[in-house]
């Protein structure tokens, strides 16, 4: 069987103990979490979780079908990447000096990129983007110097 990326959405009651129990759900069935992002929604009782993992469409089915089993469970989605929007909220810190601070800056821009802290020794690059996107600015600014990096994990929305 021929394991794939997935994204699922979902929808819960904002309760304590929720996303420990969806959690171990996911990976007492042997996925992976590759992602990982909760937050609620606008209705502060309900929770969005998206979760990327990798494995093959039949394990994800019963996964799915053991989500919607789940108390405080509201709704399970698969995510089919090309019906939806999907973007990563990436910050990087990086070192720069005066001779790489202007090409950080280009690199910044091709990114439609923020700088959010200039110092004289790094910047910090926020980008909100698309997943393939992140990977390739982070490999654009990794020769600098990355001092440090966050990802939120992707977020996604069906179209």
């Amino acid at each position: 069987m021929t394991t794939h990326r997935h994204t699922i959405c979902v929808l819960v009651e904002n309760k304590f103990g929720v996303l420990a129990r969806v959690a171990g759900m996911i990976s007492g069935r042997g996925f992976n979490i590759d992602s990982l992002n909760v937050a609620p929604t606008h209705d502060a009782v309900v929770s969005r979780i998206t979760i990327v993992l990798k494995g093959d469409d039949q394990a994800l089915d019963l996964c799915m079908k053991q989500l919607r089993k789940l108390i405080n469970v509201i709704e399970v989605l698969d995510i089919k990447t090309t019906q939806a929007i999907v973007y990563e909220l990436v910050l990087v810190k990086v070192k720069a000096d005066a001779k790489s601070r202007a090409e950080l800056l280009k690199i910044a821009n091709e990114f439609e990129a923020k700088i959010v802290h200039d110092a004289s020794d790094h910047l910090i690059i926020e980008a909100t983007v698309e997943l393939d996107k992140s990977t390739e600015l982070i490999a654009r600014v990794q020769p600098f110097g990355i001092l440090e990096l966050a990802r939120t994990g992707q977020l996604a929305m069906q179209r």
